[in-house]
């Protein structure tokens, strides 16, 4: 699990639509469970939030991780306090 958790950080990560969310800075893992839970993005894009807002992206939006991970949906702009915009 640590090897292919080291795999997914860093790689790219896109909207369906193709937009550029950011790099996955760290990955959220249950370790009751076994299984990642979700991906962290430090930076993201500011098309995507706000300056200084980090993300927490759930696995269950991923669609899939080849060179890049791919999500299946992105609930839209991410403001400073939560909401989306």
């Amino acid at each position: 699990m640590l090897e292919e958790t080291d795999n997914i950080i860093g790689m790219e990560i896109y909207t369906p639509d193709g937009v550029f969310v950011g790099c996955v800075t760290d990955v959220v893992l249950n370790v009751t469970d076994g299984r990642a839970d979700g991906l962290f993005v430090a930076e993201p894009s500011p098309v995507v939030a706000e300056p200084g807002v980090t993300l927490g992206i759930p696995f269950e939006w991923v669609s899939g991780i080849g060179d890049v991970v791919i999500l299946d949906r992105f609930p839209g702009r991410v403001l400073r306090d939560g909401s989306v915009g």
